[in-house]
């Protein structure tokens, strides 16, 4: 005989023994199915574990049997809750109708550790908290990496392209040549774009150099294991991106070492060698001084005071004048620089703090955290343009580079809002550094744009030199 258990109902239910105990226990038999069902205040069924008679289940895993004062069973049946289906067993049969009888109640006592019910609740647990989980925003700071690559599969190849490429990072290269050029412009009234040519590409070189050697050491460390947008990633060769790394370095250095000697400007040469040096520092073995948290100091450095101040002494050095004084000017366009460029560095590393923590590379992001990061990028605006205007009212700078560089004001809020606001979602706070590129962008061509504007007002305002 096959006794059937239909866990979402009885048909045709006729209760024959019902009495209230402590938990809410009904007892009911189904004689369509010849099936009896102990209903708790769960509504879950089969979980009584002992008899008022002193009669005890089987089993812990809570086979029930009847109280032998009434009726029994033939031998035990394990009822196995199921959803959604009916399963049957191939067990006992019931001995006659059962009667209701005062001396056969149930007592019935949940047993969590053991029972069925027990399971079925943590299930019900887990899947609580594996729903409130998912309400809770994906990409947290300490995210695993394999999480958010995880969220990223949908990116397209022709945006993975771009993103290696990294296109707009190249203007680390363009408005530190071109504020120098403007600089040395305001001070001499020529320019040789010849020179500035020559310069651009170079620098374009020595930036590309810096972005592979860059893939091929995270990728060393493991950092960039989840980066699906690394050239080695993409490529799969690790020797072949480092070789064309050290290729470009090579080109680049001689197109700027021949700039230095046509120029015969022996200082420019030393500058350049500096910055290039705090780029080897930055990220090549054995300093590798971004692991350290050290690498914005030396972007500040590098894009700065060095490479800067040499651009402008180069531009100078190629027109009639043989030698350019260092001014105040220059000085402080250079320190202009220098802050948005690190601010661009800062900001790249809000999505990958899991990664850094992962190698142990110790960024400013994973020692102060992306609340207080937040902090810090509002600061390093706020500061930016309070220099500016503190540098204009010393006259350092002239007047309608103040004047155009307060019109990216905008760009400056817009940067602060967003990190402010997406902190804590690496899928959003990814695009951080490209509003610092932005940033970086215009207000470099708005400094510029100003001192041309300034030579071309006032032709004989030229900048005092500081020393010579």
């Amino acid at each position: 005989m096959m006794i059937q258990q239909k866990y979402n109902g009885f048909d045709n239910t006729r209760q024959i023994l019902q009495k209230d105990k402590p938990c809410g226990s009904i007892f009911e038999y189904s004689p369509k199915y010849r099936v009896a069902k102990c209903k708790t205040s769960l509504s879950s069924p089969f979980t009584f574990k002992e008899c008022v008679c002193g009669g005890k289940c089987s089993q812990l895993n809570m086979l029930p049997r009847f109280c032998n004062q009434s009726c029994s069973w033939r031998s035990p049946i394990h009822l196995q809750p199921t959803h959604n289906f009916t399963r049957s067993y191939p067990i006992a049969s019931l001995l006659g109708d059962l009667k209701s009888s005062s001396l056969c109640c149930f007592r019935t006592r949940l047993c969590f550790k053991y029972t069925h019910i027990g399971r079925s609740e943590i299930d019900h647990q887990r899947k609580r908290k594996q729903r409130r989980q998912l309400i809770q925003p994906k990409s947290q700071p300490d995210e695993h990496p394999a999480t958010v690559s995880a969220h990223e599969d949908d990116i397209s190849n022709a945006t993975l392209v771009w993103r290696a490429i990294k296109l707009p990072i190249y203007s680390v290269a363009l408005v530190p040549l071109t504020v120098g050029t403007a600089a040395a412009y305001l001070q001499t009234g020529l320019c040789s774009a010849r020179q500035y040519v020559l310069l651009l590409f170079s620098s374009v070189l020595i930036i590309t150099w810096l972005n592979l050697s860059n893939d091929v050491y995270d990728f060393d460390t493991g950092a960039d294991v989840n980066k699906k947008e690394s050239v080695v990633n993409m490529i799969g060769s690790r020797s072949g991106t480092l070789m064309a790394a050290l290729l470009l370095l090579g080109l680049g250095s001689i197109g700027l070492v021949w700039a230095s000697m046509k120029a015969g400007n022996m200082r420019s040469m030393l500058l350049l060698a500096s910055a290039i040096t705090c780029g080897y520092i930055y990220q090549c073995p054995p300093f590798r001084l971004s692991y350290r948290g050290l690498g914005e100091p030396l972007c500040f450095a590098a894009f700065g005071p060095f490479a800067t101040t040499a651009f402008y002494l180069l531009q100078g050095s190629s027109t009639r004048v043989e030698t350019l004084p260092i001014t105040s000017t220059i000085l402080s366009a250079s320190v202009l620089v220098g802050i948005t460029t690190s601010l661009i560095l800062f900001c790249s590393h809000f999505h990958q703090i899991a990664g850094d923590k992962a190698v142990g590379k110790l960024s400013p992001l994973v020692r102060i955290g992306t609340e207080t990061g937040s902090i810090v990028v509002k600061t390093a605006v706020i500061s930016l343009y309070s220099l500016l205007f503190l540098l204009g009212i010393c006259r350092a700078l002239p007047i309608t580079s103040i004047f155009l560089c307060a019109l990216t004001l905008p760009m400056g809020k817009l940067v602060i809002n967003f990190v402010s606001d997406n902190h804590q979602d690496n899928a959003k706070v990814f695009m951080a550094k490209y509003f610092c590129v932005r940033l970086h962008a215009l207000f470099g061509a708005a400094l510029a744009a100003g001192m041309v504007a300034a030579r071309i007002i006032a032709r004989n305002n030229v900048p005092n030199a500081i020393f010579t």
